[in-house]
């Protein structure tokens, strides 16, 4: 990897301007020009390293989602996992390395029919399906600093979620329905963006610049993919803890340089009774576990029972689509 795609990928995550040529201004801030820049974002998304230029939207303001599991015998695992990849409201599924082996994240407009969706992969792989709505957010960020320097000292929030998902007018519908498979590799992506949602540039920008004062979303930049630069050991964390000191020790948890995710979750006794969760990328195993040993130490939690899983199948990758596909073309 040259020195400008190390660069874009490593500085570039978050903090993507808001302006008519994005692509002109990444040039200059790190010495090169619009061409450059351009060609080799089209070389790391050709690679596999870099998903899309794009944005995190906050999870369930938009409607509802929830991150399920299913205990699948091994045998018939590719069978059940292509079932629930076949769905296009599925946008991660993997195979983790526990006796609930196969994990989606799922989300739907509305409860009812994340409900009426679960309840047809429970019909159709004729296997309980556990769902784990989120309850409070405390990091979602999914960043890599690819230099090994660490962030600026995190402030994690307590985001609850919300009692109700927040509405989108026509215009905004058509915005994210444009933003959601990432700009484009053009010198004014907005543009593009705009003629996509049937609104001005100019519109198209300031309505993403109050998605991000507002929280919508997280932030927009370059999302990359983690297993293509490296981080292979993939591991989500789970503790037991009682509820009246989730808060506190997820704070501790959220602050941990190596922590890319930190939330609490719904239990699902008796199955499942863990409501405080993490996810730890690293380079290798022997990484991961050094750093989940460290931060469990550090932050208090070995007296917890917990569990550690694995990553070891990638069967569905790929960003949250939260807009009507229609909204691309209906522009009334």
């Amino acid at each position: 990897m040259d020195a400008l795609s190390f660069r874009l990928l490593n500085e570039c995550q978050r903090g993507f301007p808001l302006v008519e040529r994005p692509y002109a201004e990444l040039g200059a801030r790190l010495g090169a020009g619009e061409g450059d820049v351009l060609a080799a974002l089209h070389g790391l998304q050709e690679g596999g390293a870099l998903g899309r230029v794009g944005a995190i939207v906050a999870p369930r303001v938009l409607g509802a989602s929830t991150l399920a599991a299913i205990a699948v015998p091994p045998t018939r695992l590719v069978e059940v996992a292509n079932i629930v990849s076949g769905y296009p409201q599925v946008n991660h599924n993997y195979e983790r390395e526990h006796a609930f082996n196969l994990w989606f994240v799922a989300q739907a407009p509305d409860a009812a029919e994340l409900a009426q969706l679960l309840a047809e992969i429970e019909l159709r792989s004729r296997l309980a399906v556990l769902s784990l709505p989120l309850e409070t957010e405390y990091w979602i960020d999914l960043g890599f600093a690819l230099d090994g320097n660490s962030q600026a000292p995190r402030v994690p929030r307590v985001r609850l979620v919300p009692a109700e998902t927040r509405g989108l007018d026509a215009r905004e519908r058509r915005i994210l329905a444009a933003l959601e498979p990432g700009l484009s590799f053009t010198p004014r992506p907005y543009a593009a963006l705009a003629e996509a949602a049937g609104c001005s540039e100019a519109e198209a920008i300031e309505c993403l610049a109050r998605w991000l004062d507002e929280g919508l979303l997280r932030r927009l930049g370059l999302i990359v993919r983690h297993n293509e630069l490296g981080y292979r050991a993939n591991a989500m964390v789970v503790w037991d803890v009682p509820d009246d000191r989730v808060d506190a020790l997820a704070d501790a948890v959220a602050r941990e340089a190596r922590v890319t995710l930190c939330y609490r979750r719904r239990r699902a006794l008796p199955s499942w009774p863990f409501n405080l969760y993490c996810m730890v990328h690293a380079k290798d195993r022997a990484e991961a576990r050094a750093a989940i040993e460290q931060l469990s130490a550090r932050c208090l939690l070995d007296a917890y029972p917990h569990a550690v899983l694995f990553s070891t199948q990638r069967f569905k990758q790929r960003g949250a689509r939260y807009a009507p596909r229609a909204a691309k073309v209906q522009l009334g």
